[in-house]
Protein backbone atom coordinates (compact mmCIF):
# COMPACT_ATOMS: atom_id res chain seq x y z
CA UNK A 1 0.00 0.00 0.00
CA UNK A 2 1.46 3.34 -1.09
CA UNK A 3 1.92 5.70 1.85
CA UNK A 4 1.81 8.71 -0.47
CA UNK A 5 -1.69 7.70 -1.56
CA UNK A 6 -2.70 7.26 2.07
CA UNK A 7 -1.30 10.71 2.93
CA UNK A 8 -3.42 12.26 0.16
CA UNK A 9 -6.54 10.57 1.55
CA UNK A 10 -5.88 11.70 5.13
CA UNK A 11 -4.88 15.18 3.93
CA UNK A 12 -8.13 15.54 1.98
CA UNK A 13 -10.17 14.58 5.05
CA UNK A 14 -8.29 17.01 7.30
CA UNK A 15 -8.40 19.88 4.78
CA UNK A 16 -11.98 19.21 3.69
CA UNK A 17 -10.87 19.47 0.09
CA UNK A 18 -8.84 17.33 -2.29
CA UNK A 19 -7.52 20.45 -4.00
CA UNK A 20 -6.28 21.85 -0.68
CA UNK A 21 -4.66 18.51 0.16
CA UNK A 22 -2.88 18.63 -3.20
CA UNK A 23 -1.69 22.19 -2.53
CA UNK A 24 -0.30 21.22 0.87
CA UNK A 25 1.45 18.19 -0.66
CA UNK A 26 2.91 20.32 -3.45
CA UNK A 27 1.36 18.31 -6.31
CA UNK A 28 -1.23 19.16 -9.00
CA UNK A 29 -4.90 18.49 -8.08
CA UNK A 30 -5.23 16.02 -10.95
CA UNK A 31 -2.36 13.93 -9.59
CA UNK A 32 -3.93 13.96 -6.12
CA UNK A 33 -7.19 12.73 -7.62
CA UNK A 34 -5.36 9.92 -9.40
CA UNK A 35 -3.49 8.93 -6.24
CA UNK A 36 -6.77 8.75 -4.29
CA UNK A 37 -8.37 6.71 -7.06
CA UNK A 38 -5.40 4.32 -7.02
CA UNK A 39 -5.80 3.83 -3.25
CA UNK A 40 -9.53 3.14 -3.63
CA UNK A 41 -8.80 0.64 -6.42
CA UNK A 42 -6.24 -1.14 -4.24
CA UNK A 43 -8.58 -1.31 -1.23
CA UNK A 44 -11.57 -2.17 -3.36
CA UNK A 45 -13.87 0.44 -1.85
CA UNK A 46 -14.80 4.07 -2.35
CA UNK A 47 -13.40 6.12 0.54
CA UNK A 48 -14.69 9.60 -0.27
CA UNK A 49 -17.79 10.93 -1.98
CA UNK A 50 -16.51 14.02 -3.77
CA UNK A 51 -18.00 16.75 -5.92
CA UNK A 52 -16.55 20.02 -7.20
CA UNK A 53 -17.76 21.72 -4.00
CA UNK A 54 -17.37 19.23 -1.18
CA UNK A 55 -16.26 15.79 -0.08
CA UNK A 56 -17.50 13.41 2.59
CA UNK A 57 -16.29 10.12 4.01
CA UNK A 58 -18.13 7.01 2.97
CA UNK A 59 -18.85 4.30 5.53
CA UNK A 60 -15.78 2.44 4.27
CA UNK A 61 -13.76 5.64 4.49
CA UNK A 62 -14.77 6.17 8.12
CA UNK A 63 -13.66 2.62 8.91
CA UNK A 64 -10.34 3.00 7.09
CA UNK A 65 -9.44 6.50 8.37
CA UNK A 66 -8.01 5.54 11.82
CA UNK A 67 -5.97 2.77 10.16
CA UNK A 68 -4.67 5.25 7.59
CA UNK A 69 -3.63 7.69 10.31
CA UNK A 70 -1.93 4.89 12.22
CA UNK A 71 0.04 3.82 9.14
CA UNK A 72 1.31 7.37 8.63
CA UNK A 73 2.14 7.72 12.31
CA UNK A 74 4.03 4.42 12.24
CA UNK A 75 6.12 5.67 9.35
CA UNK A 76 6.84 8.93 11.19
CA UNK A 77 7.77 7.08 14.38
CA UNK A 78 10.04 4.75 12.39
CA UNK A 79 11.88 7.64 10.80
CA UNK A 80 12.20 9.34 14.18
CA UNK A 81 13.65 6.22 15.79
CA UNK A 82 16.36 5.98 13.12
CA UNK A 83 17.06 9.69 13.39
CA UNK A 84 17.39 9.59 17.18
CA UNK A 85 14.04 11.36 17.82
CA UNK A 86 12.13 8.59 19.60
CA UNK A 87 10.83 11.06 22.18
CA UNK A 88 9.53 13.57 19.63
CA UNK A 89 5.90 13.84 18.52
CA UNK A 90 5.03 15.07 15.06
CA UNK A 91 2.11 15.27 12.65
CA UNK A 92 -1.47 16.24 13.49
CA UNK A 93 -2.96 15.29 16.87
CA UNK A 94 -6.76 15.52 16.94
CA UNK A 95 -8.39 15.32 20.38
CA UNK A 96 -11.55 16.31 22.18
CA UNK A 97 -12.39 17.10 25.81
CA UNK A 98 -15.19 18.65 27.87
CA UNK A 99 -15.32 22.43 27.91
CA UNK A 100 -14.31 23.17 31.52
CA UNK A 101 -11.66 20.44 31.75
CA UNK A 102 -10.30 21.34 28.34
CA UNK A 103 -10.10 25.04 29.13
CA UNK A 104 -8.63 24.81 32.63
CA UNK A 105 -6.46 21.69 32.51
CA UNK A 106 -5.89 20.34 29.00
CA UNK A 107 -5.15 23.55 27.08
CA UNK A 108 -2.36 24.85 29.37
CA UNK A 109 -0.70 21.42 29.42
CA UNK A 110 -1.15 21.07 25.66
CA UNK A 111 0.60 24.39 25.04
CA UNK A 112 3.58 23.28 27.12
CA UNK A 113 3.64 19.92 25.34
CA UNK A 114 3.71 21.65 21.94
CA UNK A 115 6.66 23.76 23.06
CA UNK A 116 8.58 20.52 23.63
CA UNK A 117 7.45 19.06 20.28
CA UNK A 118 7.77 21.77 17.61
CA UNK A 119 6.88 19.38 14.75
CA UNK A 120 3.44 18.66 16.27
CA UNK A 121 0.18 20.25 15.12
CA UNK A 122 -2.95 20.01 17.29
CA UNK A 123 -6.67 20.22 16.63
CA UNK A 124 -8.54 20.42 19.97
CA UNK A 125 -12.34 20.39 20.07
CA UNK A 126 -14.05 21.26 23.36
CA UNK A 127 -17.61 20.04 23.81
CA UNK A 128 -19.73 18.65 26.63
CA UNK A 129 -21.35 16.20 24.19
CA UNK A 130 -20.06 12.67 23.61
CA UNK A 131 -18.13 12.62 20.33
CA UNK A 132 -17.90 9.69 17.92
CA UNK A 133 -14.11 9.68 17.82
CA UNK A 134 -13.93 6.96 15.17
CA UNK A 135 -16.47 8.52 12.83
CA UNK A 136 -15.01 12.02 13.21
CA UNK A 137 -11.39 10.93 12.93
CA UNK A 138 -10.14 11.86 16.42
CA UNK A 139 -6.99 10.28 17.84
CA UNK A 140 -8.08 10.71 21.44
CA UNK A 141 -10.95 11.75 23.71
CA UNK A 142 -10.44 12.89 27.30
CA UNK A 143 -13.53 12.08 29.33
CA UNK A 144 -14.54 12.46 32.97
CA UNK A 145 -16.91 9.63 33.71
CA UNK A 146 -17.53 6.27 35.32
CA UNK A 147 -15.97 3.86 32.82
CA UNK A 148 -14.87 0.27 33.07
CA UNK A 149 -11.08 -0.03 33.08
CA UNK A 150 -10.79 -1.61 29.62
CA UNK A 151 -7.20 -1.42 28.38
CA UNK A 152 -8.30 -2.11 24.80
CA UNK A 153 -10.11 1.21 24.42
CA UNK A 154 -9.39 3.39 27.46
CA UNK A 155 -6.74 4.28 30.01
CA UNK A 156 -7.48 5.73 33.44
CA UNK A 157 -5.29 8.78 34.01
CA UNK A 158 -6.41 9.86 37.46
CA UNK A 159 -9.25 10.02 39.97
CA UNK A 160 -11.53 13.02 39.70
CA UNK A 161 -12.84 13.77 43.22
CA UNK A 162 -15.89 16.00 43.46
CA UNK A 163 -17.58 18.01 46.20
CA UNK A 164 -20.68 20.09 46.74
CA UNK A 165 -20.21 23.86 46.67
CA UNK A 166 -22.33 26.94 47.24
CA UNK A 167 -21.77 30.68 47.34
CA UNK A 168 -21.76 32.26 50.83
CA UNK A 169 -24.73 34.43 49.82
CA UNK A 170 -26.82 31.34 49.03
CA UNK A 171 -25.90 29.66 52.33
CA UNK A 172 -26.86 32.78 54.29
CA UNK A 173 -30.22 32.78 52.56
CA UNK A 174 -31.04 29.06 52.47
CA UNK A 175 -28.91 27.56 55.24
CA UNK A 176 -26.29 24.84 55.01
CA UNK A 177 -27.30 21.20 54.34
CA UNK A 178 -25.89 18.73 56.86
CA UNK A 179 -26.98 15.39 55.36
CA UNK A 180 -27.73 14.18 51.83
CA UNK A 181 -31.45 14.17 52.69
CA UNK A 182 -31.30 17.92 53.36
CA UNK A 183 -30.60 18.49 49.66
CA UNK A 184 -34.26 17.80 48.91
CA UNK A 185 -35.04 21.20 50.43
CA UNK A 186 -32.39 23.09 48.47
CA UNK A 187 -31.92 24.48 45.00
CA UNK A 188 -29.57 21.98 43.34
CA UNK A 189 -28.00 22.99 40.05
CA UNK A 190 -28.45 19.87 37.96
CA UNK A 191 -26.77 18.96 34.71
CA UNK A 192 -29.34 18.25 32.01
CA UNK A 193 -32.05 15.85 33.18
CA UNK A 194 -30.13 14.67 36.28
CA UNK A 195 -32.59 13.79 39.05
CA UNK A 196 -30.24 12.16 41.62
CA UNK A 197 -26.76 12.68 43.00
CA UNK A 198 -24.82 9.61 44.13
CA UNK A 199 -22.89 9.61 47.44
CA UNK A 200 -20.59 7.14 49.17
CA UNK A 201 -19.42 6.89 52.76
CA UNK A 202 -15.99 8.09 53.84
CA UNK A 203 -14.89 8.72 50.25
CA UNK A 204 -14.51 5.03 49.33
CA UNK A 205 -16.43 3.34 46.55
CA UNK A 206 -14.13 0.42 45.63
CA UNK A 207 -14.58 -1.65 48.77
CA UNK A 208 -18.10 -2.89 48.25
CA UNK A 209 -19.75 -0.16 50.32
CA UNK A 210 -23.25 0.77 49.27
CA UNK A 211 -23.90 4.00 47.45
CA UNK A 212 -26.68 6.42 48.31
CA UNK A 213 -28.82 7.92 45.55
CA UNK A 214 -30.25 11.21 46.73
CA UNK A 215 -33.10 12.77 44.79
CA UNK A 216 -32.50 16.42 44.01
CA UNK A 217 -34.55 19.24 42.56
CA UNK A 218 -34.27 22.87 41.65
CA UNK A 219 -35.71 25.61 39.49
CA UNK A 220 -32.65 25.87 37.24
CA UNK A 221 -31.30 23.10 35.00
CA UNK A 222 -28.34 23.65 32.68
CA UNK A 223 -26.54 21.61 30.03
CA UNK A 224 -23.02 22.85 30.75
CA UNK A 225 -20.71 22.45 33.74
CA UNK A 226 -19.32 25.92 33.05
CA UNK A 227 -22.86 27.35 33.26
CA UNK A 228 -23.53 25.44 36.50
CA UNK A 229 -20.28 26.78 37.96
CA UNK A 230 -21.24 30.35 37.09
CA UNK A 231 -24.77 29.99 38.44
CA UNK A 232 -23.30 28.65 41.67
CA UNK A 233 -21.00 31.67 41.94
CA UNK A 234 -24.03 33.90 41.41
CA UNK A 235 -25.82 32.31 44.39
CA UNK A 236 -28.42 30.31 42.46
CA UNK A 237 -27.92 27.09 44.42
CA UNK A 238 -25.67 24.13 45.24
CA UNK A 239 -23.41 22.69 42.57
CA UNK A 240 -21.58 19.38 42.23
CA UNK A 241 -18.14 20.29 40.87
CA UNK A 242 -14.75 18.68 40.46
CA UNK A 243 -12.23 19.85 43.05
CA UNK A 244 -9.88 21.13 40.34
CA UNK A 245 -12.71 23.23 38.93
CA UNK A 246 -13.62 24.92 42.23
CA UNK A 247 -10.18 25.21 43.85
CA UNK A 248 -9.51 28.87 42.92
CA UNK A 249 -12.97 30.03 43.96
CA UNK A 250 -12.68 28.29 47.32
CA UNK A 251 -9.30 29.93 47.91
CA UNK A 252 -10.75 33.36 47.11
CA UNK A 253 -13.85 32.83 49.28
CA UNK A 254 -16.31 32.91 46.38
CA UNK A 255 -17.43 29.33 47.04
CA UNK A 256 -17.72 27.23 50.19
CA UNK A 257 -17.30 23.41 50.16
CA UNK A 258 -20.07 21.47 51.88
CA UNK A 259 -19.67 18.34 54.04
CA UNK A 260 -22.64 15.99 54.44
CA UNK A 261 -22.32 13.76 57.54
CA UNK A 262 -19.57 11.48 56.27
CA UNK A 263 -20.94 11.22 52.74
CA UNK A 264 -19.07 12.48 49.70
CA UNK A 265 -20.12 12.57 46.04
CA UNK A 266 -19.09 9.51 44.08
CA UNK A 267 -15.75 10.31 42.41
CA UNK A 268 -15.37 9.95 38.68
CA UNK A 269 -12.25 9.09 36.72
CA UNK A 270 -10.29 11.01 34.12
CA UNK A 271 -9.95 8.74 31.10
CA UNK A 272 -8.08 8.77 27.81
CA UNK A 273 -10.25 6.98 25.25
CA UNK A 274 -8.80 5.75 21.96
CA UNK A 275 -10.40 4.42 18.78
CA UNK A 276 -8.13 1.37 19.12
CA UNK A 277 -5.27 0.54 21.48
CA UNK A 278 -3.69 -1.70 18.85
CA UNK A 279 -3.25 1.25 16.49
CA UNK A 280 -2.19 3.80 19.11
CA UNK A 281 -0.01 6.42 17.35
CA UNK A 282 3.35 7.43 18.83
CA UNK A 283 2.22 11.08 19.22
CA UNK A 284 -0.85 9.98 21.21
CA UNK A 285 1.17 7.73 23.50
CA UNK A 286 3.66 10.53 24.22
CA UNK A 287 0.93 13.08 24.96
CA UNK A 288 -1.12 10.78 27.20
CA UNK A 289 1.98 9.79 29.18
CA UNK A 290 2.80 13.48 29.65
CA UNK A 291 -0.79 14.35 30.57
CA UNK A 292 -0.99 11.60 33.18
CA UNK A 293 2.26 12.71 34.84
CA UNK A 294 1.16 16.35 34.99
CA UNK A 295 -2.39 15.65 36.21
CA UNK A 296 -1.13 13.44 39.05
CA UNK A 297 1.16 16.22 40.22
Amino acid sequence: MNLTDIAIFVGAVDAGSLAEAARRAGIPPLMASRRLAALEDEIGARLLNRTTRALALTTQGETFLPHARALLDTETAGRASVGGQQDQASGLLRLTASVAFGRKIVTPLLVRFMERHPALQVDLMLTDSIVDIVGQGFDLALRIALLRDNSLVARRLSDNPRRLYAAPAYLRRAGKPKTPADLARHQCLALGDTSHWVFIQDGKNRTGRKTLRQKIGGRLKLNSIDAIHQACLDGAGIALLAEWDAREDVASGKLSPLALAGHVPEPLGIWAVYPSARLLPHKVRLFVDYLQREIRR
